[in-house]
């Protein structure tokens, strides 16, 4: 088909140019406008299929279908995930502070061992230098006393125990180091043997407590992950919401944009022209008169976007 050709008659180049130049600059700024928000829903999308992957992968011990509530009764029952943070850390504030009650109970055992006629071989780190035991750090690995344990209980700086654990598993360690390193028959030996017995009786009557709280904390932790879970599936449930209204806004934009260029780009019954190309930016009256970078922009714009329109 042979492309119109241009009749200018009474209507004059410059004017057309510099209208069309205000329009395209206008179309310009509203595409990078939409460019910007297709950016930023295509990270939000991309965030979205990320939790539901790793969702997928990660199942919290219970059934698919139990895990997914729908969004609607999400949002009536489920905390945010700032609440469920805000009560994790309350939990766990208790749950140090019950910790560190089991600890000071300890303490009174401790107490109690330390006061035996048998224990002052173990108040104090062993004097190695002084009793010439030259091959003590050859033997044990990791020296501890009951002086070492009472100043890490009672550390101010952080560094104190923070599970009764760990308490017992020194004091173990004061006598079997004893009884590592010195012979069966030998006084020390003996001595070390004797308090560790008595020590573990004294355990026993706690240990009830302390695998009662180990219990409760692990069930705390288990329902904080879930709690958590679900918080996170709420938001990014009204996330996805949000991004595909957001997605149908921009598509609509986007269609009475390319609408409205179309009319734009539509000749007009006195004016015809003829086209440089077989692309409609490439029209003479385009590219008379029009910065490079524009007019390029144009001939994207175009190409790209009005693909499905019908000019002339």
């Amino acid at each position: 088909m042979e492309a119109p050709t241009l009749d200018v008659g009474n209507v004059g180049i410059g004017s057309i140019v510099k209208d069309t130049a205000a329009d395209i600059e206008g179309f310009r700024r509203q595409v990078d406008e939409i460019f910007g928000k297709v950016d930023k829903l295509e990270q939000r999308t991309n965030e979205i299929e990320q939790f539901y992957l790793s969702t997928s992968k990660k199942q919290l011990g219970i059934s698919k279908g139990s895990s997914i509530v729908k969004d609607k009764d999400k949002d009536k029952h489920i905390p945010s995930i700032k609440k469920q943070q805000q009560d994790a850390s309350r939990r766990e504030a208790a749950a140090a502070k019950r910790m560190q009650e089991l600890i000071r109970q300890f303490g009174t055992i401790l107490r109690q061992i330390m006061q035996h006629k048998w224990a002052w071989p173990f108040l104090e780190p062993v004097d190695v230098e002084g009793l010439n035991l030259h091959d003590y750090y050859e033997v044990i690995d990791k020296p501890m006393d009951f002086g070492t344990i009472k100043n890490q209980m009672e550390a101010k700086d952080g560094t104190g125990y923070k599970n009764v654990r760990e308490l017992c598993t020194d004091v173990r360690l004061v006598f079997k180091n004893a009884m590592k390193y010195n012979d069966d028959k030998s006084d020390v030996h003996v001595m070390a043997k004797t308090l560790l017995e008595k020590f573990e009786e004294k355990w026993l009557q706690l240990l009830p407590k302390v695998t009662e709280e180990e219990k409760r904390q692990e069930e705390e932790e288990a329902e904080t992950q879930l709690d958590m879970q679900l918080a996170q599936e709420v938001a990014h449930a009204k996330m996805a919401r949000d991004t595909s209204n957001e997605l149908y806004e921009l598509d609509v934009h986007l269609e009475d944009l390319r609408e409205l260029v179309v009319q734009k780009c539509r000749l007009k019954p006195h004016v015809t022209y003829k086209c440089v190309s077989s692309r409609p930016t490439s029209c003479v009256w385009f590219a008379e008169g029009v910065s490079n970078t524009t007019h390029k922009f144009v001939k994207w714009f175009c190409i790209n976007i009005l693909t499905s329109g019908t000019l002339g």
